[in-house]
């Protein structure tokens, strides 16, 4: 939509002649008409950014920066952040030169004319720009092991960014599954777990039959040689005997997180029992 299709919508709706949710749904779908650069889109050449995640989805957008130059990967975060809303701009998987990068551009130290707030987890590989989003609901991420922990940051850091408490429950693995089981309260008091496990995968399965509480399960590719790079841990996932366990990619972090992120916002409110809105 252009800016005299907005200015007619906001004339209609002040006249009564369109409702709000109407009005809404107009400026959802407004740009998957997909008509060029202004509609939804920026064209920057080397990529073709969506400004428009944030109406659509309720979410931010994020750059994946396995693979990219740092160059583009500042380009298109310094475009996220002169959109117009209060949207955060993430970045994920970014390498050692492109955390520098975000924090000296965005913190102010290069002379860059755009300023935000920065949160980084270098261990997450993570950057995050501008205003923190309100938080609704608890995510509460788990993991078998400590050399799952970076997979693991990732999906805390990026739940947290997408309007959710995140906590991390570390090293509760089925090897010494009493530790898991001195930490069952903490679990059920979350909306939704995201579990990650390498070697052979069965956390989830075991926390599924423990909770009421949907499991949203990552494999990763921590393992000896019959690991299979993670392809093992996500074969025992994706045949995992526990109810209520969906299985993301190997070392999917961010898919986990915003897949329970989603499910998250989206419970219903127990003091009004009305639906939380995407977005809102």
């Amino acid at each position: 939509m252009d800016r005299e299709e907005v200015r007619d919508l906001l004339h209609r709706v002040s006249a009564g002649t369109s409702g709000v949710e109407e009005a809404l749904g107009e400026l959802v779908a407004g740009p998957l008409a997909g008509r060029g650069d202004g509609d939804g889109i920026k064209d920057l050449g080397f990529a073709r950014l969506d400004t428009h995640r944030a109406l659509r989805t309720g979410d931010p957008e994020v750059v994946y920066g396995a693979g990219k130059k740092t160059a583009h990967i500042v380009t298109l975060l310094q475009e996220l952040v002169r959109q117009p809303g209060r949207r955060t701009a993430l970045a994920t998987r970014l390498s050692d030169e492109a955390l520098d990068a975000v924090s000296r551009v965005f913190a102010g130290d290069a002379g860059s004319d755009v300023r935000t707030e920065v949160r980084i987890d270098r261990e997450a590989r993570c950057a995050a720009l501008g205003e923190p989003p309100s938080v609704r609901g608890r995510v509460v991420v788990v993991t078998a092991g400590t050399t799952d922990e970076p997979v693991a940051r990732e999906a805390a850091f990026v739940a947290r960014e997408f309007g959710c408490s995140a906590e991390l429950v570390r090293d509760v693995g089925v090897a010494g599954i009493h530790r898991l089981l001195a930490v069952r309260d903490r679990l059920d008091a979350a909306d939704c777990l995201v579990v990650v496990a390498g070697m052979d995968g069965a956390l989830p399965s075991v926390v599924s039959g423990l909770v009421a509480v949907p499991v949203v399960a990552v494999p990763t590719s921590v393992g000896y040689g019959a690991c299979f790079g993670g392809i093992a841990p996500l074969l025992t996932m994706l045949n995992s005997c526990g109810p209520g366990v969906l299985v993301c990619n190997i070392d999917n972090g961010f898919g986990a997180a915003v897949a329970a992120a989603r499910m998250t916002r989206r419970m219903v409110r127990r003091d009004t029992g009305r639906p939380i809105p995407v977005g809102s």
